[in-house]
Protein backbone atom coordinates (compact mmCIF):
# COMPACT_ATOMS: atom_id res chain seq x y z
CA UNK A 1 0.00 0.00 0.00
CA UNK A 2 1.78 3.49 -1.05
CA UNK A 3 2.81 5.50 2.25
CA UNK A 4 0.48 8.26 2.33
CA UNK A 5 0.91 11.22 4.49
CA UNK A 6 -2.01 11.27 6.98
CA UNK A 7 -3.82 15.24 6.77
CA UNK A 8 -2.53 17.60 9.71
CA UNK A 9 -5.40 18.90 12.02
CA UNK A 10 -6.18 22.62 11.74
CA UNK A 11 -7.71 22.89 14.89
CA UNK A 12 -4.41 21.54 16.66
CA UNK A 13 -2.19 24.06 14.08
CA UNK A 14 -3.95 26.76 15.17
CA UNK A 15 -3.77 26.00 18.86
CA UNK A 16 0.06 25.59 18.54
CA UNK A 17 0.08 28.95 16.80
CA UNK A 18 -1.59 30.42 19.54
CA UNK A 19 0.80 29.28 21.90
CA UNK A 20 3.46 30.42 19.67
CA UNK A 21 1.90 34.10 19.13
CA UNK A 22 2.09 34.54 22.91
CA UNK A 23 5.10 33.43 23.64
CA UNK A 24 6.91 35.88 21.03
CA UNK A 25 4.44 39.03 22.28
CA UNK A 26 6.21 40.98 24.68
CA UNK A 27 2.76 41.80 26.66
CA UNK A 28 -0.50 39.79 26.81
CA UNK A 29 -3.04 40.04 23.92
CA UNK A 30 -6.01 40.57 23.44
CA UNK A 31 -8.92 37.85 21.74
CA UNK A 32 -9.12 40.31 18.90
CA UNK A 33 -5.16 40.56 18.61
CA UNK A 34 -5.02 36.64 18.86
CA UNK A 35 -7.78 36.54 16.02
CA UNK A 36 -5.85 38.78 13.71
CA UNK A 37 -2.74 37.36 14.26
CA UNK A 38 -4.16 34.19 13.59
CA UNK A 39 -6.35 35.32 10.76
CA UNK A 40 -8.97 33.56 12.27
CA UNK A 41 -12.78 35.05 13.15
CA UNK A 42 -12.94 36.01 16.90
CA UNK A 43 -15.21 33.22 17.63
CA UNK A 44 -12.52 30.06 16.02
CA UNK A 45 -10.10 32.08 18.56
CA UNK A 46 -11.98 31.91 21.66
CA UNK A 47 -13.35 28.25 21.50
CA UNK A 48 -9.51 27.39 20.59
CA UNK A 49 -8.63 29.72 23.57
CA UNK A 50 -10.83 28.29 26.00
CA UNK A 51 -9.14 25.03 25.39
CA UNK A 52 -6.27 26.03 26.23
CA UNK A 53 -7.18 27.97 29.46
CA UNK A 54 -8.45 24.65 30.62
CA UNK A 55 -5.64 22.74 30.00
CA UNK A 56 -3.48 25.73 31.89
CA UNK A 57 -1.53 26.87 29.09
CA UNK A 58 -3.35 30.14 29.03
CA UNK A 59 -3.97 32.53 31.27
CA UNK A 60 -6.22 35.95 31.65
CA UNK A 61 -5.32 38.63 33.72
CA UNK A 62 -7.66 41.16 35.38
CA UNK A 63 -8.71 42.88 32.41
CA UNK A 64 -8.95 39.75 30.18
CA UNK A 65 -6.13 39.85 28.34
CA UNK A 66 -4.46 36.74 27.60
CA UNK A 67 -0.70 35.35 28.17
CA UNK A 68 1.04 32.10 28.36
CA UNK A 69 -0.34 29.84 31.44
CA UNK A 70 2.19 28.91 34.01
CA UNK A 71 1.10 24.73 32.73
CA UNK A 72 3.32 25.91 29.96
CA UNK A 73 6.50 26.28 32.19
CA UNK A 74 5.98 23.11 33.71
CA UNK A 75 6.67 21.31 29.80
CA UNK A 76 8.81 23.20 29.55
CA UNK A 77 10.97 22.42 32.34
CA UNK A 78 10.81 18.72 30.56
CA UNK A 79 12.09 19.76 27.47
CA UNK A 80 16.09 18.53 27.45
CA UNK A 81 15.64 18.47 31.10
CA UNK A 82 19.41 17.31 31.45
CA UNK A 83 20.80 20.33 29.00
CA UNK A 84 18.59 22.82 30.98
CA UNK A 85 19.43 21.06 34.44
CA UNK A 86 23.29 21.67 33.68
CA UNK A 87 23.09 24.90 31.88
CA UNK A 88 20.89 27.01 34.54
CA UNK A 89 23.78 27.29 37.25
CA UNK A 90 25.95 28.15 34.22
CA UNK A 91 23.86 30.84 33.21
CA UNK A 92 22.94 32.06 36.53
CA UNK A 93 26.74 33.14 36.91
CA UNK A 94 27.01 34.59 34.18
CA UNK A 95 23.97 36.87 34.46
CA UNK A 96 25.12 37.52 37.71
CA UNK A 97 28.66 38.57 37.08
CA UNK A 98 27.99 40.69 34.07
CA UNK A 99 24.66 42.08 34.69
CA UNK A 100 22.98 40.60 31.72
CA UNK A 101 20.52 38.01 30.92
CA UNK A 102 22.02 35.63 30.08
CA UNK A 103 20.23 32.13 27.79
CA UNK A 104 20.55 29.05 26.22
CA UNK A 105 18.71 28.68 22.57
CA UNK A 106 18.34 25.65 20.75
CA UNK A 107 17.57 25.02 16.46
CA UNK A 108 14.10 24.48 15.99
CA UNK A 109 13.64 23.90 12.10
CA UNK A 110 14.25 28.01 10.95
CA UNK A 111 14.02 29.29 13.94
CA UNK A 112 16.48 29.58 17.03
CA UNK A 113 14.17 28.98 20.09
CA UNK A 114 15.16 29.99 24.18
CA UNK A 115 15.10 27.28 26.00
CA UNK A 116 16.34 28.46 29.54
CA UNK A 117 16.67 32.08 30.39
CA UNK A 118 18.06 34.00 33.41
CA UNK A 119 18.16 37.53 34.56
CA UNK A 120 20.83 38.93 36.56
CA UNK A 121 19.92 39.19 40.09
CA UNK A 122 21.02 43.55 41.15
CA UNK A 123 21.06 44.87 38.22
CA UNK A 124 19.41 48.06 37.78
CA UNK A 125 18.15 47.45 34.50
CA UNK A 126 18.05 44.03 32.62
CA UNK A 127 16.43 42.64 29.65
CA UNK A 128 13.81 39.74 29.79
CA UNK A 129 14.31 37.20 27.13
CA UNK A 130 11.25 34.69 28.02
CA UNK A 131 11.73 30.96 27.41
CA UNK A 132 10.21 29.94 24.43
CA UNK A 133 11.05 33.28 22.43
CA UNK A 134 11.94 32.21 19.07
CA UNK A 135 12.90 34.56 16.03
CA UNK A 136 14.61 33.58 12.76
CA UNK A 137 17.74 31.64 12.96
CA UNK A 138 18.86 34.26 10.50
CA UNK A 139 18.90 36.84 12.93
CA UNK A 140 20.91 38.04 16.19
CA UNK A 141 24.26 36.40 17.66
CA UNK A 142 22.78 33.40 18.92
CA UNK A 143 21.74 32.37 15.07
CA UNK A 144 24.74 33.04 14.13
CA UNK A 145 26.61 30.59 16.61
CA UNK A 146 23.72 27.93 16.01
CA UNK A 147 24.45 27.93 11.95
CA UNK A 148 27.90 28.14 12.53
CA UNK A 149 26.95 24.47 13.57
CA UNK A 150 25.04 23.76 10.44
CA UNK A 151 26.04 23.21 7.29
CA UNK A 152 25.92 25.77 4.76
CA UNK A 153 23.80 23.50 2.31
CA UNK A 154 21.05 23.17 4.96
CA UNK A 155 20.72 27.03 5.57
CA UNK A 156 17.29 28.26 5.43
CA UNK A 157 16.66 30.27 2.69
CA UNK A 158 16.48 33.52 4.07
CA UNK A 159 20.00 32.95 4.58
CA UNK A 160 21.83 35.79 2.23
CA UNK A 161 25.57 35.87 0.96
CA UNK A 162 26.44 38.72 3.39
CA UNK A 163 25.27 36.52 6.60
CA UNK A 164 27.51 33.34 5.16
CA UNK A 165 29.92 35.41 4.85
CA UNK A 166 29.72 37.24 8.78
CA UNK A 167 29.62 33.81 9.96
CA UNK A 168 32.73 32.30 8.10
CA UNK A 169 34.36 35.44 9.43
CA UNK A 170 33.39 35.01 13.16
CA UNK A 171 33.95 31.15 13.11
CA UNK A 172 37.44 30.95 13.89
CA UNK A 173 37.25 33.19 16.76
CA UNK A 174 34.44 31.45 18.56
CA UNK A 175 31.93 33.68 18.81
CA UNK A 176 29.31 35.75 17.54
CA UNK A 177 27.81 39.25 17.86
CA UNK A 178 24.74 41.19 16.32
CA UNK A 179 23.17 45.01 17.48
CA UNK A 180 19.86 45.91 16.14
CA UNK A 181 18.48 42.78 14.19
CA UNK A 182 16.20 40.84 16.51
CA UNK A 183 14.87 43.65 18.76
CA UNK A 184 15.78 47.66 18.52
CA UNK A 185 18.73 49.13 20.74
CA UNK A 186 19.65 45.85 21.97
CA UNK A 187 22.98 43.55 21.77
CA UNK A 188 24.21 40.27 22.20
CA UNK A 189 26.88 38.17 22.20
CA UNK A 190 26.51 34.33 21.82
CA UNK A 191 29.16 30.81 21.51
CA UNK A 192 27.50 27.77 19.98
CA UNK A 193 27.45 25.04 21.97
CA UNK A 194 27.86 21.39 20.99
CA UNK A 195 27.06 18.34 22.83
CA UNK A 196 27.10 14.52 21.66
CA UNK A 197 23.27 13.55 21.13
CA UNK A 198 22.06 17.02 20.63
CA UNK A 199 20.89 19.24 18.18
CA UNK A 200 22.80 22.60 17.48
CA UNK A 201 22.99 25.01 20.34
CA UNK A 202 23.94 28.05 21.64
CA UNK A 203 24.95 30.63 24.95
CA UNK A 204 24.11 33.99 24.60
CA UNK A 205 23.65 37.23 26.72
CA UNK A 206 21.39 39.97 25.72
CA UNK A 207 22.21 43.36 26.85
CA UNK A 208 21.72 47.46 26.50
CA UNK A 209 25.14 48.21 27.15
CA UNK A 210 28.29 46.93 29.40
CA UNK A 211 31.64 47.83 30.38
CA UNK A 212 32.89 44.98 29.57
CA UNK A 213 33.82 44.71 25.78
CA UNK A 214 32.55 42.07 23.61
CA UNK A 215 35.74 39.82 23.39
CA UNK A 216 35.45 39.24 27.62
CA UNK A 217 31.98 38.43 27.21
CA UNK A 218 32.28 35.77 24.80
CA UNK A 219 35.60 34.30 26.91
CA UNK A 220 33.14 34.06 29.78
CA UNK A 221 30.56 32.08 27.92
CA UNK A 222 33.24 29.92 26.40
CA UNK A 223 34.05 28.81 30.24
CA UNK A 224 30.41 27.88 30.41
CA UNK A 225 30.01 26.19 27.61
CA UNK A 226 33.34 24.09 28.26
CA UNK A 227 30.97 23.10 32.12
CA UNK A 228 28.49 22.59 30.36
CA UNK A 229 29.79 19.80 27.68
CA UNK A 230 31.57 18.21 30.85
CA UNK A 231 29.10 17.96 32.90
CA UNK A 232 26.92 16.32 30.15
CA UNK A 233 29.90 13.65 29.01
CA UNK A 234 31.34 15.49 26.39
Amino acid sequence: MADQKAPASQTLSRGIRILEVLADAREPLTIDEIARRLDVHRSVAYRLLRTLEDHGLIARDGTGRIALGARMAALAAGVAHDLQAEALPELTDVANELGMTCFLSVLDHDECVTLASVEPRHAVASVAQRPGTRHPVTLGAPGKAILSLVPAASWPDGADAHLREEVADAAPRGWFESHDEVIPSLRSVAVPLVVRGRGPAAIAVVYLASRHDTAEIARRLERSAAVIRLALGD
